[in-house]
């Protein structure tokens, strides 16, 4: 029998793509027992019951067909209201909200929707794993836009500016970012607005930790500046304010005209989100107006305790960090052991029985860097941390 040769039959664009850095370095340590990790960005508080209760009450009563390809209404009409409210920009539920399979679904929409062959796609650097490969599929080609630490990995417009080429057509804009947890201040966001208008852009606004913010202003959308809410796609979703991971439920905000076009998308390869993780979210949101968001305020304040605990420590073993705004990741510099982040994560599972997630994962500028994500009980930090100290104390230069 003649063996198969695949290769003719693969899409050559897919089969180059590598594959995701945290899920190849964890598939790793699944085979190992009593691992203790500190990769995976998920929440570990327990979904709201009065979600979880929801979606029960709906596969109860045969709330199980497919809703509008859009998502329910009471869903859109609730999320444009948690968007007028809490961050200063409003848009018709009808006609400029679709609700997707989690935030994930909103970036390979808006990406598939507005790419054209050629097209560049600026991408700040370190973030996400699933921009660049996302923009690749889509046919387009995704820019690097260094981010580094003497800037607390923000993006500015000095290094927008080195980035762009005649064919970029839009601006991927990750913040809160994963990994670093770095985010961008409003006086920041009205120079980057100023050079998308300046540059007729786009821009994809991934907002998906805006509710994990420790400043006292809290999350701003650049959907809010002045002149940006016609050029932006902002996604967002239930996953990390809501500890709903695995329910698959997020959403897009874009003026009309775009809608329709990601809507054509969308209708044709997903249909609508799953229905009982909808009836979910809207319990969540007409909760979370009722009481003023406080289940929200009370995880924000636990990942805030933990975030200082971790930052403090780490520095304090000389692993330098800078303090994160955002999200639930710190971003620690190896460079001191004269090591990068693949050889200190890889020596530390190997060593220490513990997982963390090389910055290499999430672009060039990552090599020195480390993510510890603080989505964990304060007990496993603490017992990290141990392990970490005395993996440093041994391997100090």
């Amino acid at each position: 029998m003649n063996k198969m040769n695949y290769d003719k039959y693969l899409n050559k664009k897919v089969k180059d793509i590598p594959p995701s850095g945290i899920r190849k370095f964890f598939d790793i340590v699944a085979e190992r027992k009593d691992a203790i990790s500190l990769g995976v960005g998920e929440p570990d508080f327990d979904t709201q019951w009065v979600c979880r209760d929801a979606a029960i009450k709906s596969i109860q009563k045969g709330y199980t067909q497919y809703t509008s390809n859009a998502g329910l209404l009471k869903l859109r009409e609730l999320i444009a209201k948690y968007y007028s409210e809490r961050y200063s920009v409003d848009y018709d539920p009808k006609t400029d909200i679709i609700v997707t399979v989690g935030a994930s679904e909103g970036i390979d929409l808006s990406l598939r929707a507005i790419v054209c062959p050629g097209d560049d796609i600026l991408v700040p650097a370190p973030s996400y794993v699933s921009y660049s490969p996302c923009v690749t599929l889509a046919g387009g080609n995704a820019v690097s836009v260094e981010c580094y630490q003497k800037d607390d990995f923000r993006v500015t417009v000095e290094s927008l500016e080195k980035a762009i080429t005649p064919n970029t057509k839009a601006l991927l804009l990750p913040y809160p970012n994963n990994p670093t947890g770095a985010i961008l201040e409003e006086k920041e966001l009205i120079k980057i607005a100023k050079f998308v208008i300046e540059h007729d852009l786009l821009v994809i606004s991934d907002e998906i930790y805006s509710e994990l913010t420790y400043t006292q202003k809290g999350h701003i959308s650049i959907a809010s500046i002045e002149g940006m809410k016609e050029r932006c796609i902002v996604l967002n979703g239930f996953s990390k304010a809501f500890a709903m991971t695995g329910w698959r439920l997020g959403y897009l905000l874009a003026p009309s005209e775009i809608c329709k076009t990601i809507y054509k998308i969308h209708q044709y390869a997903i249909m609508c989100a799953p229905t009982p993780s909808q009836y979910a979210g809207v319990a969540g949101l007409e909760s979370g107006f009722k009481d003023n968001f406080a289940e929200i305020a009370k995880m924000r304040d636990q990942y805030d305790m933990r975030r200082r605990f971790l930052v403090k420590s780490l520095n304090d073993m000389g692993l330098e960090c800078f303090e994160p705004k955002g999200a639930f990741y710190v971003f620690p510099c190896v460079k001191s052991l004269n090591m990068t982040g693949d050889e200190f994560a890889n020596l530390l599972f190997q060593e220490e029985n513990l997982a963390v997630v090389p910055g290499s994962a999430f672009g060039d500028s990552g090599k020195y860097y480390i993510r510890i994500s603080y989505a964990y009980s304060i007990k496993k930090i603490e017992e990290a941390l141990i392990r970490i100290k005395a993996f440093v104390e041994r391997h100090r230069v």
